[in-house]
């Protein structure tokens, strides 16, 4: 594990950046591509750890991936081509891999083992195996305790409406990646609306898929058996969740301005934009285009004076992972910043309302946690600490962020974290430092 990167306070921050390609499209893009006759052209992909796991599960299923520069060639299998793993198929740090491949595995006429590394085997599946078991699968928990080693059987899948009693992509597309295999029709309800790039992604390969909002207004999607996948050409924008980083360094460190370019700006994921703006951010969207299926657009932002803002409800799914970061930025905001009903928070990489409230606190920040969320103060004068990062590359990149404004040295006991989904990051910082 590495500890030797120090981050030191800056002048500002000046520069153009294209950050890494989105993880959650990276992912959905090497399943479906999988799943689909033929070869699909994925430009853009994440090549970090987390979707280098995707790749590998797949392989071990017989799907035949090459990468050619920097693009990705997919040799699908088709829906039912998949063969059964030698081996235990192991996702190593994710949880989109985790819990989305579980609905296909749920679906194949072959028995498969699935696991991750620790913290993975300590996350929550019963999110995921309680819809997967009322639609027919035969999954359990190896040890009892609803976490992976995960064992699936050969199972005939029926279609369902499941009401989702968390907004989860997750979940979500656990449930319609199963779909594909049922009998019938199959809806997802959720409280609100998550990230929606599998019904995107899956629309756009040929799937039936079907969205909009039930009698009690909450969101749903649908999803047909048994589609015939096409391969074709993916072109993956920007991650906002890396973008993150850089659009809140670029507010909070005086003299700078930074671009980040091509930057996936869906507004199931962009909740952090309407957070921002209405801290008073001086961010601006340009060149806002289409890019297979997903918006995307230029980010400018500028140094700014933030103030202090609420952040609850419906908005959480949108900027669930960006809180990290959100966080520090409020800590050099005016006023008292509250997040609340971000519980979901606490099953992440880390429990992320303990890892970044102890680690705000080491740096001197005004920060009280709850149940669901943070209190911050903003105001106070912060200064270097050592980052405990609990492994989490979101909260060791949130705090590489902070100690860029903050007095003396940041240190970290692991920066290796950062390569589930940001391998270059401490790079593109120095890069853009003056």
């Amino acid at each position: 594990m590495k500890k030797d990167i120090t981050i030191t306070p800056v002048s500002g921050l000046r520069g153009t950046l294209t950050v890494p390609g989105d993880k959650s499209i990276s992912h959905r893009a090497v399943m479906l591509a999988s799943l689909s006759e033929g070869v699909t052209e994925i430009e853009g992909f994440l090549d970090g750890a987390d979707c280098r796991s995707t790749i590998d599960c797949f392989a071990k299923m017989g799907v035949v991936v090459e990468k050619d520069g920097d693009i990705l060639r997919v040799h699908g299998k088709g829906l039912y081509g998949l063969t059964k793993p030698s081996d235990t198929l192991y996702t190593g740090n994710s949880g989109t891999t985790t819990r989305i491949i579980s609905g296909i595995l749920a679906g194949q006429n072959f028995s498969s083992r699935l696991t991750g590394d620790a913290s993975i085997e300590k996350r929550p599946m019963k999110r995921i195996i309680e819809p997967l078991r009322m639609m027919g699968a035969d999954i359990i928990s190896e040890r009892g305790n609803d976490c992976a080693p995960l064992v699936l059987q050969k199972s005939a899948l029926k279609g369902i409406s499941y009401r989702s009693p968390v907004s989860s992509a997750q979940v979500k597309s656990c449930i319609m990646f199963a779909g594909l295999y049922a009998d019938s029709m199959t809806t997802v309800t959720e409280p609100a609306l998550s990230r929606d790039h599998t019904e995107r992604m899956m629309r756009a390969f040929g799937a039936k898929i079907v969205t909009g909002i039930d009698a009690e207004k909450r969101p749903c999607a649908s999803v047909e058996p048994a589609p015939r996948f096409s391969g074709g050409h993916v072109i993956v924008p920007s991650d906002i969740s890396s973008a993150a980083y850089f659009i809140v360094a670029g507010l909070i460190v005086p003299h700078s301005e930074i671009m980040l370019k091509n930057v996936n700006t869906n507004p199931t994921r962009a909740g952090i934009i309407e957070v921002l703006k209405r801290m008073g951010a001086d961010l601006r969207l340009e060149n806002e285009r289409v890019v297979s299926g997903e918006p995307v657009a230029d980010i400018v932002v500028r140094s700014s004076e933030l103030n202090a803002t609420e952040i609850d409800g419906n908005e959480i799914p949108t900027l669930i992972d960006e809180l990290p970061v959100i966080a520090v930025a409020a800590a050099f905001a005016n006023g008292r910043t509250v997040i609340r009903d971000a519980a979901e928070l606490k099953v992440k990489e880390s429990n992320r309302i303990e890892s970044v409230s102890k680690n705000l606190s080491a740096m001197g920040a005004d920060v009280t946690p709850t149940d669901d969320g943070l209190i911050i103060q903003g105001g106070s004068l912060l200064h270097g600490a050592e980052i405990a990062t609990y492994h989490d590359h979101r909260i060791a990149m949130s705090f590489a962020v902070a100690g860029l404004l903050a007095s003396g040295d940041t240190t970290f006991d692991d920066t290796d974290c950062v390569a589930v989904s940001y391998p270059s990051f401490f790079d593109d910082i120095a890069s853009i430092s003056i």
